[in-house]
C-alpha cells in the first residue's frame, strides 16, 4: 500500500513551492473524460505520480502556521468581488459534478465483470477464485455507492442555483467516509498484482481486464470509449487528491460569512488529516518507484530530442533520472485532451556506454538535408510572421491569424526536426546503438556530462516490471521541465521577439586552465527555435590565459542568448571521425548570457564575463538593429572604395572590376575554396575593418597583408564591400523588374527577363557580378568539402547584391518591426541569384550579342 500511495499524495501535486496550493483550474472539471487509456482531462496519469523533487519532502503535509497549525486557504473575495466570486464557485463546482459523472461511470465500468467473474467463481469452469475477484474489486462497490449518492444529491444544487445555495455539508460528508479509501489504498498493490497475475495465467481474464467499457457523459456524442483494468484501479486514488484541490477552490471562492465556509474547512481539514495519517505510515525514503538500492529515483533533466530511428528523424521526449534514461515520445490524443507520453525505451545508467569511434558503423546513418532547404524554411516563417503582424492590426484578420499561426507552427516543427546534425550516441550493455541529433555541441555536452556526472556514484542496474515502468512514464508527465517545443506557436504575443540586426562580440581573454594547451572559442546564438554556431576565433596554442582579442559581427535572427563555448583543439588526425558532425575537439567549458535588448542597444560596448567550471572568459558586446544595419550609407570620402558608387571606383582604378573584389576572390580560390561554412562562418571584425582600411586608403602593403589573414576575414571584407555599395550591384533601379521577372511562371519568359535586365545594368555592375558570380560557381564545386551549395550561396549574397537602398515597395510604409524588415523580399532576393547561379555560364560578350526578346521598357 505505502509502495504506491505515497506517490499519489505527492506534495508536488497539491503544493507550489512556496507553500501556497497550486492547481489548474478549468471549467471543464478536474477529471478525465473516460478515454481509451484512462488519462484524464486535466492529464492525471493511470497510475500513481511519483514526488522524485530533491527540494521537497515525500511526504505530503498541509502548509502550516509557526504553531504547527495547518493553514487552511482564505477567500479571495472583498465586496463588489462576491458576485464574480460566487459565479466562479459555481463553475468550479459544475466542473466537478462532470468529472464526478466520469468517475461513476469509470467504477461502473469496474463492477460491470466483477458479478459475472464472482458468479461463475463457484461453478466447474471459473475464471477466477472467490478470492482473486474479492481482491481485485475490494471495496470498489461501497466507493461507487457514496459518490453516486453525492452526485445524486450535488446535481439538483447546480441546476438550481443561487448564491443561497449551501454544498458544504455533502463535501463533509463525503470527507467523512474516507474510511473506505484508507482500506480501498491498504489493499491496492495486492489488487494490482492479483491482476496482472491472473491476465498471465488466464486469457480469458485478460481479454476483459484490458477492454472494459466506459459510458462516456450523458451530453458526450462517444457513447463508450475502452479503458484497462490497471488505469481504471487508479481512479479512486487519485479522487481524494483532486476532491483535495476542488475544496481549496471553492474556499477562496466562498465568502467567509457564507453558511458553506466552516463546512468545506471542515471537510477539507479532515480530507488532509486522512492524507497525514497514511503518510504517518510510509517511510519517507520510500517513493512509487525506487531505485534499485532503494534510494528515490528523482528527474534530473528532461528535453526534446531529435531520434533517427527506422532511418527517419523523430521527435522525443528524454527524461534523465538518477538512475536510468527514458526515451518517450507524445501520443496523440483527441481534440481538447491533454498530452500522455508512450516510453519507447529506457536504459539503465549502469548499462549505458557512450559511443567509441571502432563501433560508429553499428549506428544508424545521418541524412542531412541540403542547408538551402533550412534557410528556404526560415524565410518562409518569417515572411508567416510578418503577415501574423498584418493581419493583427486588421479589423477583421483574427480568423486568418489563427490560420497563419497553424501554419507557422507546422513550418517551425519541420524545422526543429530536420535542422538538428550533431550526432549524440548511446548504447546499452548489449551493444545497441541509440542516436540523437543534436544543434550544438553546447546541448551533447549538457548530456554527456549529466550522464557522466550520474555514473560516478555506485549504480546498479535495473530492470522495471510493466507496472513500474508504466507508473514512471506516467510521472513524467508531472515531473518535466520543458513543457512545449520551443515553436513561436507555444509562445505568448508579449513575449520578447528576440533581436534583429547585428551583434559585436569581442573575445578578449580566458584563464582559470590548470595546464597548457591550444585553446579556442566558438560563438552561438539561437534562432527558429535551435543554436546555431556563428564564429569561432584563432586557436592560441600551449598556453593557460590565451589572449584572443578577436571581434566578431554575428547576424541575429530573432536571438535572446549569445553562447561561448572553449575547446582545446585535437590535432591527432587519427582520433578524426568518419561522420564530419562529429566534434572530436574537447569542450573545457561552455555557459550562455540573455541578450538583453535594454543592455546591448546602447552604443557604446558592453563588458561581461562568462564563468565555466573554473574558467573565466572575458568578451564584450554592442548591438546594431537591423534596421539601422540594412541602410546603405554613401561613404562621405570619395577617395576610398567602401560606400563609393561602383562606376566611380572601377573609373579611378581604370578596370572593370573593382580591385578589391579580384584581391578577395583570389585569395578565397587560392586557400579558402576547401574552409567548411566560407563566406558562412563570420570573420574577426578588427580584421575585416583593418583590410577595409587598407583597401580604402590603397596600402602598399595589402597583398600582405591578405596572405597573412584569416581567410573568413577576406570573405567577410568581400560580403561587407557589396553590403556598404550606396546601391546594391543589381541597382535600385531595376530591383522592382528583378521582383517582377524571377516571379514569372513560364520559364522562357523568365529567361528573356533575367537575361534583359542583367544586360540592362551599367557595365562596371555586369562585369563585376559575372566574376562574382563565376566564382561563387568555383566555391559550390566544392560543395563535398566546403558544405558550401549554390543554395547556401545565394542565401548569403542575395540580399547584399540585390537589397535595395530605399525599397520600392516600402515607399511610403511604415514597417513595424525588425522581423518585417529582415523577411521582407529576402526570399525573391535569393531566388534572382539563385537563377544566375544555376544558369549555364553567361560570358559578357554572349550577352550584349543577344537578340532582345522581351521589350518591355525597364
Amino acid at each position: 500500500m505505502a509502495f504506491f500511495f505515497e506517490a499519489v499524495c505527492a506534495v508536488r501535486s497539491l503544493f507550489s513551492s512556496d507553500g501556497e496550493l497550486d492547481f489548474n483550474y478549468n471549467t471543464d472539471g478536474y477529471e478525465g473524460d473516460g478515454g481509451e487509456d484512462g488519462k484524464s482531462q486535466d492529464g492525471s496519469e493511470t497510475l500513481p505520480f511519483i514526488d522524485e523533487s530533491p527540494t521537497m519532502s515525500p511526504q505530503l503535509c498541509a502548509p502550516q502556521g509557526p504553531d504547527g497549525e495547518t493553514v487552511l486557504p482564505t477567500p479571495l473575495l472583498a465586496g463588489g468581488d462576491i458576485e464574480k466570486g460566487m459565479e466562479m464557485k459555481r463553475l468550479v463546482l459544475s466542473g466537478f459534478l462532470a468529472s464526478e459523472e466520469i468517475y461513476i461511470n469509470q467504477l461502473e465500468a469496474l463492477l460491470l465483470p466483477m458479478r459475472p467473474l464472482k458468479a461463475t467463481a463457484t461453478t466447474s469452469q471459473p475464471v477466477l477464485t472467490i478470492q482473486q475477484v474479492e481482491t481485485i474489486f475490494y471495496k470498489i462497490q461501497d466507493i461507487f455507492q457514496i459518490h453516486k449518492e453525492f452526485y445524486d444529491a450535488l446535481l439538483p444544487s447546480i441546476q438550481q442555483w443561487d448564491e443561497k445555495v449551501t454544498v458544504g455539508h455533502l463535501f463533509q460528508k463525503l470527507a467523512s467516509q474516507l474510511g473506505v479509501y484508507k482500506a480501498f489504498v491498504d489493499n491496492y498493490k495486492v489488487a494490482l498484482e492479483t491482476a496482472e497475475k491472473c491476465s498471465q495465467a488466464n486469457s480469458q481474464f485478460q481479454k476483459i481486464s484490458e477492454n472494459l467499457k466506459v459510458k462516456g457523459p450523458k451530453d458526450s456524442k462517444d457513447c463508450t470509449t475502452t479503458s484497462s483494468m490497471e488505469a481504471l484501479l487508479y481512479k479512486p486514488i487519485d479522487r481524494v487528491t483532486r476532491s483535495t484541490l476542488v475544496l481549496h477552490d471553492l474556499l477562496k471562492h466562498t465568502p467567509k460569512d457564507h453558511p458553506d465556509f466552516p463546512l468545506l474547512q471542515d471537510a477539507l481539514r479532515i480530507s488532509q488529516n486522512f492524507l497525514s495519517s497514511i503518510n504517518e505510515e510510509i517511510d519517507p525514503r520510500r517513493t512509487a518507484v525506487t531505485t534499485p538500492k532503494g534510494e528515490a529515483r528523482q528527474l534530473v533533466k528532461d528535453g526534446f530530442l531529435v531520434e533517427v530511428s527506422e532511418s527517419s528523424r523523430k521527435l522525443r521526449h528524454v527524461f534523465l533520472f538518477t538512475d536510468l534514461l527514458l526515451c518517450a515520445k507524445m501520443k496523440k490524443t483527441a481534440v481538447g485532451r491533454h498530452q500522455q507520453y508512450e516510453c519507447k525505451w529506457y536504459i539503465p545508467l549502469a548499462d549505458l556506454t557512450f559511443q567509441t569511434l571502432d563501433d560508429s558503423d553499428a549506428c544508424p546513418s545521418i541524412q542531412v538535408l541540403p542547408e538551402h532547404e533550412i534557410e528556404e524554411m526560415k524565410i518562409k516563417i518569417s515572411v508567416l510572421k510578418n503577415e501574423i503582424q498584418k493581419e493583427k492590426k486588421a479589423p477583421k484578420g483574427q480568423s486568418r491569424v489563427e490560420r497563419l499561426r497553424k501554419k507557422m507552427n507546422e513550418q517551425e516543427s519541420w524545422l526543429l526536426l530536420h535542422s538538428p546534425t550533431i550526432p549524440f550516441r548511446i548504447h546499452n550493455k548489449h551493444g545497441k546503438c541509440y542516436l540523437f541529433l543534436l544543434s550544438s555541441d553546447y546541448e551533447r555536452s549538457e548530456w554527456r556530462e549529466s550522464i557522466q556526472k550520474l555514473q560516478k556514484k555506485d549504480l546498479q542496474s535495473c530492470m522495471l516490471s510493466s507496472v513500474e515502468l508504466q507508473v514512471l512514464t506516467s510521472s513524467c508527465f508531472k515531473l518535466r521541465t520543458v513543457h512545449n517545443i520551443p515553436v513561436t506557436g507555444n509562445k505568448d504575443d508579449e513575449e520578447t521577439p528576440g533581436l534583429y540586426g547585428f551583434l559585436h562580440v569581442i573575445v578578449h581573454s580566458a584563464k582559470g586552465f590548470k595546464q597548457s594547451a591550444n585553446l579556442y572559442c566558438t560563438l552561438e546564438v539561437d534562432s527558429f527555435g535551435y543554436f546555431v554556431s556563428k564564429a569561432k576565433t584563432r586557436v592560441f596554442r600551449d598556453t593557460t590565459e590565451p589572449q584572443w582579442n578577436e571581434e566578431f559581427e554575428i547576424e541575429l535572427e530573432g536571438s535572446q542568448y549569445l553562447r561561448i563555448l572553449c575547446y582545446e583543439k585535437c590535432y591527432d588526425k587519427s582520433m578524426l571521425n568518419k561522420d564530419d558532425n562529429e566534434i572530436v575537439d574537447k569542450i573545457m567549458g561552455k555557459g550562455q548570457v540573455q541578450l538583453d535588448p535594454q543592455t546591448v542597444q546602447s552604443k557604446n560596448w558592453h563588458m561581461d564575463v562568462i564563468e565555466m567550471n573554473g574558467i573565466k572568459v572575458e568578451f564584450s558586446m554592442k548591438f546594431t538593429s537591423r534596421d539601422l544595419s540594412l541602410k546603405r550609407t554613401p561613404s562621405k570620402k570619395q577617395s576610398g572604395v567602401f560606400g563609393v558608387k561602383i562606376n566611380v571606383v572601377t573609373k579611378r582604378e581604370r578596370s572593370k572590376v573593382p580591385y578589391i573584389v579580384r584581391q578577395c576572390i583570389e585569395e578565397v580560390e587560392k586557400r579558402g575554396i576547401d574552409e567548411v561554412g566560407i563566406y558562412r562562418i563570420s570573420g574577426v571584425a578588427t580584421d575585416i575593418q583593418a583590410l577595409k582600411s587598407a583597401f580604402d586608403t590603397n596600402t602598399k602593403d595589402i597583398l600582405v597583408m591578405l596572405s597573412d589573414m584569416d581567410i573568413n576575414a577576406i570573405a567577410g571584407t568581400l560580403k561587407l564591400y557589396f553590403r556598404e555599395l550606396p546601391e546594391p550591384l543589381l541597382t535600385d533601379r531595376l530591383y522592382p523588374a528583378f521582383m517582377e521577372g524571377i516571379a514569372l511562371s513560364d520559364p522562357a519568359a523568365k529567361e528573356n527577363c533575367m537575361m534583359h535586365l542583367l544586360r540592362s545594368l551599367p557595365e562596371p555592375n555586369i562585369m563585376t557580378f559575372l566574376t562574382l558570380l563565376e566564382h561563387l560557381k568555383r566555391v559550390a564545386e566544392k560543395e563535398p568539402i566546403n558544405k558550401m551549395s549554390l543554395h547556401n550561396l545565394a542565401t548569403v549574397f542575395g540580399p547584399t547584391l540585390l537589397r535595395p537602398s530605399e525599397s520600392e515597395s516600402t515607399k511610403g510604409q511604415h514597417i513595424t518591426s525588425a522581423s518585417d524588415i529582415w523577411s521582407h523580399d529576402v526570399m525573391a532576393q535569393v531566388q534572382v541569384l539563385l537563377y544566375y547561379l544555376q544558369h549555364p555560364p553567361i560570358s559578357y560578350a554572349e550577352l550584349k550579342r543577344n537578340t532582345l526578346y522581351f521589350s518591355t521598357d525597364v
